[in-house]
Formats: structure tokens, C-alpha cells, sequence
């Protein structure tokens, strides 16, 4: 049987439905869509693994938001017992060791295959699964075409012969040989690479080369994380080969968000405003209100009436506790509803103004504290922040909700990416994504906007700023991807993060990979410019208060002044300094491994759109960097 463990928050991300990974036992499998995850019983109960986050709920458009189950025993004699997250063994072809035959087995295969050509030795060797499959980048995937690419065509002619896979020892993929017992052999040569075509401009090597002089071969629509093997509907894209473990084969696409209370403070009980913030609750109150005037109050009794079978929930409270409840909440909602827009994967700022606002004040709630810091900060840290706050608890919820194949970012339209999770679209009130949740710590530092806005203006920084854009408009020209408009306030906002997290990591003791930046821009004078760092990587409980700390009066100078120090000279200067496109896509200019750059867990761009010459100034150029000028 296929059996292997994985930490919950991993299901989510990295290895979420569609992404390979490899058991203890070293079979590689496949996780299923989310169809099968939770299958129906008399013990199961789903709601046990709810997490209640009614902006992403919102954001995302579903009903709900579940972690991956743990596995119970059941001996244990208790709810949810014996959940388990499905998985297929993929890729499905596989050699033998000793006499090296290919041959292909059922995608649900659950006992590890044997070759039988070894029957007489009595000791058969196990095959071992082939390192190569094909990807496309719509999503789809699908075993390496081994017939068809051996033979040199899409519709071989050849069957019933044998196919084997040797090595001459070698490294590279002209190394790897393909052979039918018919004496057709082809070696792997440049099944991972790209090429231009002159019908369908940037094509792939696997595609145009399969069949010289024929038909490209195309993505017939795989994806075997659905059951589907390569039956599915052709889309037409280019195939290009890749190691199964390679980065490109998966990216997962996640909406986070820092939990925020829907009421800050309130006479209402905080008890009441909890179950009013259920997701099942709220789709009732929403239901309850297509029959009333825009500004009237629900009544309770109706409130009761529209939420059904999760009626029981408000059974506990009084209906004067409701209706007050009920009160603030309408207050605050029509409140929200003026500045927060949904925001999308190009333009954050509409769903994060929320957060901003929250981060910006003070608060104490179960899920989220927010104080300001005791004491004076030094000039070094008060002329250039408006405003510093210590987040001593917040609670963050990363949701998966697609991926992405060859590149990190696709054209193509979210809608296509969230239904290729699932083989049938999910029921009416059943529409949910895999999500996990954890408390953490963090600094909020929110820059001073009139000295910004007069940074903002000179010549100098927009013609950096616009550097970049350009660089990546034609990244995006090439891809097909939404061109961005880079702002000089970004790029110095996220620099300093990163700058900051580096910094940091020798000071409170937490790894690069602990800490993640989130950064809160919007343009204009009363626009956003915050960023949070923040560390997520406790338990349930949180962390130990080391960033918090160093974040208080005394300490955080420090933090920021040895960062911008570090800055000023990175050890690939002057190389680095005067650079004019480097890193990822060419979408950064003063900024590589040795000064600004960061785990991809920790930022939110992909370790692109960095540039320390707008933090400190460039090479000669000191009119350039914001901290430069104070």
C-alpha cells in the first residue's frame, strides 16, 4: 500500500493538490484533488477542521476554509478517525535496475510493481519510477511520451515491442538513451528546452522535435492528480519535458491574510461576535438581508429562521445579546464596505487597506495585539517612521487556491486555476480550499508620507523606478503575463524589508526563511507605505517575543541603521551597484544574493523589483536613496 507522512501545513503548500512528492519508501506520488479529501461516515466530522476567516471566505468566494486532517487511529474510539489525504502513484512508467526494461503500470497502483522478466532468479527487482515527465503551462501533466518520442511519432505504428532506458554514464540528458526492441533509439537531448517557432512563436523542443517534420505534439490535457491520466481534453499548449523533482513542475498559488477582528472594540459580547463571524452564520445573515431595506436592522427571530441547520449555534445567547451583536457589526460592515475593495494578485493594496488601518492603531483581541511601543525612538528611526508598532500576536491564514506550472506566474485567468483542484465542480454550499493557520509576532513600520511624497518626486527616482518597469514589461511582453507600473515607493518599501529581514537574522536569532515581509502600498500623499515583518512559524501558541523585542525603543535603531550600513556596500560592488537588470527576469537592479536578496518563502515577489540604490543612494548618486536624504 502507498502509505507515507507529511506535515498538515505541507499539503497546503508545497505539496497541495497536483504536486509530486516523494515517500520515506521513495515512491513518488501525486496528491489528489480535493474531491476525496474528506469522504463521507458516520464519524466524520468537517467542521472540527474549519478555520474561520471571513475576509479570505470573502476574498476568495467560498463557503469555507478546512486544514488537511491529521491522522487519527481508530482504536482511539473518537470522531474523524482514519483520514488520510489521498495519493497516486505518478509518474507511472518505471524501469528495472538490473535489465533496465521500461514499462508502464496503472495510475492506481497501490503495491510496488516488479519486473517479471527476473521470475527464474527467484528474487524480483522492483521498478524504479523514470525521473522524467511532461508539463505544460496551462497545469497539465502527464508521463513522458516514451513511445511516441522513441519512435518519432505522435501515432507510432510499432506494438508489443520492448522499450528500455540506459545510461553511458554521463551527465547531461544526452547521456539518457531511449530503446525499442524493434532497434528504434533516441536519446533525451534537449527534451527541456524551449525554441521559437515561427507559427506559434515561443514553443518547446519536446513539442516541435517529437515528430520532424510533422505536427507539433501538443499537451493532451493530463492531469493525474483527477484521475486523469492522459485522457483528458487537449488545450493545445506546448509539452516540454522535466525532471520530476524540478522547481518548475509546481507552484503553488496561496492568498494569505493577517486575521482581523471584525469589530476592534465593541460593548457587544465578544463571545456573540464570534459565532456571528462563522462563515455559515454569515451566509445566513446574508441570505436574511435581500429582504430588507439597505440600513434596516436583521431581526434576531429572522436571523434564527435563515440560518437553518447552524441554528443551534445561536442557541446559547439571548436574543438581546444578538441583536446588539448584530448592531456593531452592521456599523462596522457598512463602514468597510466603503474602502475595501476584493484586490487581486496584481494589485493587493484593496484587500490589505483592512489590515493596514488595524496594524496602524492599537488593539487586543484573542487573535491579534497590536500596542504601541513604550519610550522614545532616536532620531534615526523617528525622522524616517510615522509610526512603529509592535505586533505581539497575530494570527496569518494561508489558503491554496491554484498553481501554477513552468512559470511561477501564468496568464491565464484565476477562475481556470482554482477549478484544476477539483475533477467536478464543487456543490452549492460545499465550495471550500485547503488552508492552515498559525500565530507568530511582528513589527509594523510605516514610513513618513511627506517626506515620501518629496523623495517621490524627483527625477532621478522615477527614472530608476521606471528602469524597472520597463524590464518587467518585457518579461510580461514574453510571457503574456499583466504589465505592472512599479511605483518608487514599492520598490523602496519592499527593499527595506528585505534589507531589514537580513539584519534581523543576526539579531533576534530567527533564520531568513522564518521571517516574511507584507508590505502595504498605495499611491498619493494619504496612500499606503507600511510594511510588516513578521514571523509565523510557531505553534498554535506563537513565538517567543524575540521580534517583538527588537522592535522596542533602543533596540530597533540599531536594526536599522547596521541594515542600511550593509547596504551601502555589498560584496559584489561595484558590479552590483551599477547593475541594470539582474536576478530573476532581469527584474531587479542593486540587489543580489550577497546584500538584499531573501528565501522565496520570505518574499512576496519572487526576489524580484529590488533595488538598495533607492534605500542608500547609488554609486555617486546619493540623491537617489530615501534614507540617504535624512
Amino acid at each position: 500500500m502507498i502509505r507515507g507522512k507529511v506535515r498538515r501545513s505541507q499539503m497546503v503548500a508545497p505539496f497541495g493538490p497536483g504536486a509530486m512528492h516523494v515517500l520515506s519508501d521513495g515512491t513518488s506520488v501525486i496528491t489528489a484533488g480535493l474531491d476525496h479529501w474528506f469522504p463521507r461516515g458516520d464519524d466524520r466530522n468537517q467542521e472540527e477542521f474549519r478555520i474561520h476567516e471571513w475576509r479570505l471566505e470573502q476574498h476568495l468566494g467560498v463557503d469555507a476554509l478546512y486544514s488537511p486532517p491529521d491522522y487519527r487511529t481508530r482504536s482511539e474510539n473518537g470522531v474523524n478517525t482514519g483520514l488520510t489525504v489521498p495519493v497516486l502513484r505518478f509518474p507511472t512508467w518505471g524501469f528495472c535496475p538490473r535489465c533496465r526494461k521500461l514499462a508502464k503500470d496503472r495510475l492506481h497502483q497501490e503495491n510496488r510493481p516488479a519486473c517479471k522478466e527476473h521470475e527464474s532468479s527467484g528474487r524480483k527487482p522492483f521498478f524504479a519510477q523514470v525521473p522524467f515527465v511532461a508539463i505544460c503551462e496551462r497545469g497539465h501533466l502527464q508521463d513522458f511520451p516514451w513511445f511516441e518520442w522513441t519512435h518519432r511519432s505522435a501515432s507510432p505504428s510499432c506494438r508489443g515491442h520492448r522499450l528500455s532506458l540506459r545510461s553511458s554514464g554521463g551527465g547531461t540528458l544526452a547521456s539518457q538513451r531511449v530503446s525499442c526492441s524493434c532497434n528504434a533509439t533516441r536519446s533525451l537531448e534537449g527534451i527541456t528546452s524551449t525554441r521559437s517557432s515561427a507559427e506559434s512563436g515561443l514553443s518547446t523542443f519536446l513539442s516541435e522535435e517529437l515528430e520532424p517534420g510533422g505536427p507539433a505534439y501538443l499537451c493532451r490535457g493530463g492531469a493525474p492528480w483527477l484521475g486523469i491520466d492522459r485522457e483528458g481534453e487537449p488545450c493545445g499548449s506546448p509539452l516540454r519535458g522535466s525532471l520530476r523533482g524540478a522547481a518548475n513542475v509546481y507552484y503553488s498559488l496561496l492568498k494569505s491574510s493577517i486575521f482581523v477582528p471584525e469589530v476592534a472594540a465593541s460593548t457587544a459580547d465578544p463571545k456573540v461576535l464570534a459565532v456571528l463571524q462563522d462563515g455559515a452564520i454569515v451566509q445566513a445573515r446574508q441570505r436574511a438581508a435581500v429582504f430588507l431595506d439597505k440600513g434596516e436592522a436583521l431581526p434576531v427571530h429572522m436571523l434564527r429562521k435563515a440560518a437553518q441547520g447552524n441554528a443551534f449555534l445561536l442557541d446559547d445567547f439571548r436574543d438581546e445579546e444578538i441583536a446588539r451583536a448584530l448592531a456593531v457589526l452592521q456599523q462596522s460592515e457598512s463602514g468597510a464596505s466603503e474602502t475595501e475593495e476584493p484586490g487581486s494578485a496584481q494589485d493587493p493594496a484593496p484587500f490589505r487597506a483592512t489590515e493596514y488601518q488595524t496594524l496602524r492603531g492599537a488593539i487586543e483581541s484573542e487573535e491579534l495585539v497590536v500596542r504601541e511601543p513604550r519610550g522614545q525612538y532616536a532620531p534615526s528611526v523617528a525622522s524616517a517612521f510615522a509610526r512603529v508598532r509592535l505586533v505581539e500576536k497575530l494570527r496569518e491564514t494561508r489558503v491554496l487556491w491554484g498553481f501554477n506550472r513552468v512559470f511561477a506566474e501564468s496568464p491565464y485567468d484565476d477562475a481556470s486555476r482554482k477549478a484544476m483542484l477539483r475533477r467536478t465542480p464543487a456543490r452549492p454550499g460545499g465550495n471550500w480550499l485547503p488552508a492552515y493557520a498559525v500565530s507568530g509576532e511582528g513589527i509594523y513600520l510605516e514610513l513618513d508620507t511627506a517626506l515620501l511624497g518629496a523623495w517621490e518626486e524627483r527625477r532621478a527616482v522615477q527614472a530608476q523606478a521606471e528602469l524597472l518597469t520597463q524590464r518587467f514589461s518585457d518579461l510580461a511582453e514574453q510571457r503574456g503575463l499583466t504589465k505592472r507600473e512599479l511605483s518608487p515607493r514599492f520598490i523602496l518599501l519592499h527593499t527595506l524589508a528585505h534589507l531589514l529581514i537580513n539584519q534581523l537574522t543576526y539579531e533576534c536569532g530567527y533564520s531568513s526563511a522564518s521571517l516574511r515581509e507584507r508590505l502595504y502600498v498605495s499611491p498619493g500623499p494619504d496612500g499606503m507605505a507600511g510594511i510588516l515583518i513578521y514571523t509565523a512559524a510557531g505553534d498554535s501558541e506563537g513565538t517567543l517575543g524575540g521580534l517583538v523585542r527588537m522592535g522596542e525603543p533602543g533596540r530597533l535603531e540599531g536594526v536599522l541603521e547596521n541594515a542600511l550600513a550593509h547596504a551601502a556596500w555589498c560584496s559584489s560592488d561595484p558590479v552590483c551597484i551599477e547593475s541594470k537588470g539582474q536576478g530573476p527576469g532581469s527584474c531587479n537592479l542593486a540587489a543580489c544574493h550577497g546584500c538584499a536578496l531573501l528565501p522565496e518563502t520570505a518574499c512576496e515577489e519572487y526576489n524580484r523589483f529590488l533595488d538598495r540604490a533607492l534605500v542608500v543612494g547609488g554609486l555617486g548618486k546619493s540623491e537617489l536613496g530615501f534614507f540617504a536624504m535624512n
